[in-house]
């Protein structure tokens, strides 16, 4: 009977080809829930502390290191012959070392942690551990007449009477380094598709006496792979619903779960109420008390304590807005820094700003930050008042309690307390009507054209 190992190496395959997802995308970097697909099982795997973390990877392999560069040890399988094979590419990686091995997979994104925790305390007492879940993988668990594990036959390979066998092989396997190498050693290729099992790692330690032990998992759904789009929006649904289960749990108020979208590495503070239709994107962090009205966008973004956002306000990426900031139907904000308290109710474009606190903005007020050739910055100082259909030319700023009227359009700096005025002289052209008469525009003179020019 084995002893419980004093360490982990976690070995994670991820060279498939991905050919049924028919993008020019690796599968495994797919986004789920805001981040990779690969990320997951990486996560899984770090939640163990393992001595080494080793990829597998094949097609895409550069950009699969450059996302990955920080978390592992990557390998290559340049000829793909199966399972067995792609571990045996990390021979070397594992050089030397002589605790367990864990053989996860990276198109597998739902494995919990606490599942791998489970099988770490079961190999304590076993020489082989695998997962085990009525699911349709390919992967059929033959038991014998008492119950013990036999071994795992593919479906390719199975006989009518296997097929119908509901208990599959996930496909994730502890075992001790010892015994990982000297098994895959006998292991062959004489099936039908003349590829190298990992599964055969079963049925040869059973023939040698060892302890198998299958652990049948709790939530079948933790083992559903992805191999299409289908399968990934499936699983994107599963890691949100667990998202938003988690933030409920920890007393934030989601109207319509069914109608919210959260990815992973948002962070809410608690008697926050987000109302249907929200999303919430990338790293972005929402404080306590926080209002997020129907039809939110929040993209990477950091909003303070008590903010009212919407309903219909898009926070593109880099936005800061401060505590009890209030933002309206229809205002779209980017790349900007909004002090406490500061409000804009509707129909405003705040892009490139740093706006102090209590400023305003009226409807259809907006930063002008970009004219054809660069990205110019607006300031606006603590209390302004910024008029409705105001336009703020960058690069410009407006003082500390400084006001814009309503129309104006400014392109140089308005001192602290001054109020600013730009607009066209109003003249009143009389009998403008009646000039018109049946005959409409043909019977305007050139006066009349230069009069209203």
């Amino acid at each position: 009977m084995a002893s419980k190992a004093s360490s982990i190496a976690v070995v994670v395959l991820a060279a498939g080809k991905g050919a049924r997802m028919k993008s020019g995308l690796a599968k495994v970097l797919h986004p789920i829930a805001g981040r990779p697909m690969l990320s997951f099982p990486l996560a899984a795997a770090a939640s163990l502390n393992p001595e080494r973390l080793v990829v597998v990877v094949g097609r895409d392999a550069d950009r699969i290191r450059e996302t990955f560069a920080e978390h592992a040890i990557f390998v290559s399988q340049e000829e793909q012959r199966g399972t067995g094979h792609a571990v045996a590419q990390t021979e070397e990686a594992l050089k030397g070392f002589n605790g367990d091995v864990l053989i996860l997979y990276g198109d597998t994104p739902l494995l919990r942690p606490e599942t791998l925790a489970k099988m770490v305390a079961t190999k304590a007492e076993a020489d082989l551990v695998f997962l085990t879940a009525e699911v349709d993988v390919p992967g059929i668990v033959i038991r014998d007449e008492a119950g013990s594990i036999a071994r795992i036959v593919e479906v390719t390979d199975a006989t009518p009477e296997e097929l119908a066998i509901s208990e599959r092989n996930t496909g994730v396997y502890l075992l001790s380094a010892e015994l990982l190498w000297k098994m895959l050693a006998q292991v062959g290729d004489r099936n039908e598709q003349g590829e190298i099992y990992l599964t055969d790692l079963v049925g040869l330690s059973v023939r040698d006496g060892l302890r198998v032990e299958a652990l049948r998992m709790v939530d079948p759904e933790e083992a559903i792979g992805v191999n299409t789009r289908v399968e990934l929006a499936s699983a994107a649904a599963v890691i949100r619903r667990r998202k938003l289960d988690q933030l409920m749990l920890d007393g934030v108020t989601i109207v319509d779960p069914s109608a919210t979208y959260i990815d992973v590495g948002v962070e809410v503070g608690k008697d926050t109420v987000i109302e249907p239709g929200c999303s919430i994107q990338g790293e972005s962090s929402i404080g306590a008390g926080v209002h997020l009205k129907p039809g939110c966008m929040i993209e990477s973004s950091r909003v303070g304590d008590d903010a009212v956002i919407g309903p219909n306000a898009h926070l593109r990426p880099g936005c800061v807005l401060g505590r009890g900031v209030r933002i309206g139907n229809y205002v779209e904000i980017k790349n900007s820094v909004l002090g406490d308290g500061v409000k804009a109710d509707h129909l405003s474009y705040i892009g490139d700003a740093d706006v102090g606190a209590g400023a305003s903005f009226g409807c259809g007020a907006i930063t002008v930050n970009y004219n054809w050739r660069e990205k110019g910055r607006t300031t606006i100082g603590e209390g302004a008042k910024i008029g409705c259909n105001a336009n703020l030319i960058a690069p410009v700023a407006i003082g500390r309690n400084a006001a814009v009227a309503a129309g104006s359009t400014i392109g140089s700096a308005v001192p602290d307390d001054a109020l600013a005025v730009e607009r066209a002289k109003h003249r009143n052209v009389d009998g403008w009507a009646a000039r018109l008469g049946a005959g409409g525009a043909s019977r305007r003179t050139r006066s009349d054209e230069e009069e209203t020019s």
